[in-house]
C-alpha cells in the first residue's frame, strides 16, 4: 500500500508556543493553494484520512468531499503544556523529558509510547481495509510515526526510534511510503 503522507500549513498561533492538541487555526489562503497542489499530483478517488484538528481537517476536507477522520491522528496532547511559552516550562519539567522521551507525559498529558499505541491501532485498521493507496493529512509527530514505523513494530520500539531520531517535517510537507508491501498493488 501507498501512504500519501501531508503535514498541515503552518498554524496561526505566535512562535514559541508548544501546541499539541491545542486546535489552533490555520489561514484559508495557505490550505487552499496546498489542496490545489497536491490535488494535481493524486488520483481523484483516493480515500483521505485525516486528524479532526482544524489544522489538518481544513486541509482534508479541500482534499475529498468526505474524508475520515480519526482522533488517533491528533498531535501528541501536551497537557498543562498545552500553548504555553516553551520559555515559561519549569526546565526540571523539560529535563525530565529529555531523560525519557519516549515515556515521560509532557504536562501530564501523552507520552510518545501512547502516541505510537495510537498510530499501531490505527495502521492495523487500515491494513483491514487492503487499499492499494491512500492519503494522510497529519501532524509531524503522526508523519514521524509513520515513516520510521515497520511492520510488526511494537508500540515502545516505535516510541524509542521515534525520539532517538531528529526527522525534520516542514509545514506543507509531503511524501509517500509503502506500507503493508504484501497487499501493495
Amino acid at each position: 500500500m501507498r501512504l500519501h503522507l501531508l503535514r498541515h500549513t503552518k498554524p496561526q498561533i505566535a512562535d514559541g508556543l508548544c501546541y499539541g492538541q491545542a486546535d489552533v487555526p490555520v489561514l484559508v489562503a495557505d490550505y487552499q493553494i496546498l489542496a490545489a497542489k497536491i490535488r494535481q499530483q493524486l488520483v481523484a478517488a483516493i480515500p483521505v484520512f485525516s486528524s479532526p484538528l482544524q489544522r489538518c481537517a481544513l486541509l482534508a476536507q479541500a482534499l475529498h468531499a468526505q474524508p475520515q477522520l480519526d482522533p488517533r491522528l491528533m498531535e501528541m496532547h501536551f497537557g498543562a503544556w498545552e500553548l504555553c511559552a516553551w520559555d515559561t516550562i519549569p526546565r526540571a519539567e523539560i529535563d525530565a523529558w529529555a531523560a525519557a522521551p519516549a515515556t515521560y507525559r509532557p504536562g501530564a498529558g501523552e507520552s510518545a509510547l501512547d502516541v505510537a499505541q495510537r498510530v499501531i491501532a490505527w495502521l492495523a485498521d487500515l491494513r483491514q481495509m487492503q487499499l492499494s493507496e491512500a492519503l494522510v493529512v497529519a501532524h509531524a509527530g503522526i508523519m514521524r510515526m509513520l515513516l520510521v514505523w515497520q511492520d510488526g513494530m511494537a508500540a515502545d520500539e516505535l516510541a524509542q526510534l521515534v525520539c532517538a531520531q531528529n526527522l525534520s517535517l516542514s509545514f506543507g510537507e509531503y511524501t509517500e511510503i509503502l506500507v503493508f508491501r504484501k497487499y501493495y498493488r
